[in-house]
């Protein structure tokens, strides 16, 4: 795609405000189109990108790798998902927010982000860390920390922020669908109005058990989309259980549309 003419809020515009990364490194070390479109996200400056794959053992010194991107895009990521956290779970304490954050942003799960979209296919590295051998989970994760920082500098926030959304939601679904207490109806009507702009709604299925102690099957249903139900107690505890399956079935299809883009 085309990037030259769009016009970004000012806030928004790092590119040429930041100090070259590139260092002595040819722009031609890694494949810069086939790495734009498994992060999907074209450059404005290549170098950036180079400098976000540079490892310390590849780097002609320790200012050309992505040492420094990685401290920066840390604290860029954290914020990134507390944002989308704080905005998914208007009913929840910051204890839970903070339980989640944890590890959503944690050295595993962006590793796996990084394995996902094979950006290891990219990484630069010297001598002491061949990529033909398993490369450690802190390269992985620290890989993906520099990428976003990249990403942050060249286009602002709305890039990382999609970034977030395409490979992280699914994460943050995940983590809180098996969080005690979480509100998961609350959570499946915020994706579903965001993501299809309508409300989910719930349907009794089925009921079981004398009227003093029923149980019922309850299913969600996203527009004409009906999810697995669920049995419960009363019906709120029913409903809670179905958009749960609800939840769980959209990330597990969000992961695999992941996938399939990278």
């Amino acid at each position: 795609m085309n990037r030259t003419d769009q016009q970004l809020p000012k806030e928004h515009q790092r590119g040429g405000q930041h100090r070259s990364e590139r260092g002595d490194r040819p722009e031609g070390a890694i494949d810069i189109a086939e790495c734009q479109r498994r992060i999907e996200y074209e450059f404005r400056d290549p170098s950036l990108l180079v400098a976000a794959f540079t490892h310390a053992s590849g780097a002609q010194h320790r200012l050309a790798s992505n040492e420094r991107l990685e401290f920066l895009g840390d604290a860029i990521l954290g914020f990134i998902v507390c944002e989308t956290l704080y905005q998914l779970f208007p009913d929840s304490l910051e204890g839970d927010l903070t339980r989640i954050k944890s590890v959503v942003v944690s050295r595993e799960t962006c590793g796996r982000i990084t394995e996902r979209l094979q950006l290891i296919d990219f990484l630069i590295v010297g001598k002491g860390l061949a990529v033909n051998r398993p490369v450690p989970a802190s390269v992985l994760s620290d890989l993906f920390e520099s990428l976003v920082a990249a990403m942050y500098l060249d286009g602002g926030l709305e890039p990382v922020r999609a970034l977030v959304a395409r490979m992280l939601e699914p994460e943050i679904v995940k983590v809180a669908s098996g969080e005690q207490g979480l509100n998961h109806k609350s959570l499946l009507q915020q994706l579903s109005q965001r993501d299809y702009g309508v409300t989910p709604t719930y349907e009794v299925v089925e009921e079981a058990g004398p009227d003093h102690s029923k149980s019922f099957h309850v299913s969600a249903q996203i527009g004409q989309r009906r999810y697995q139900p669920a049995w419960g107690r009363n019906k709120k505890e029913a409903e809670q259980r179905a958009a749960c399956n609800a939840l769980s079935e959209l990330q597990l299809e969000s992961a695999a549309r992941g996938t399939a883009g990278g």
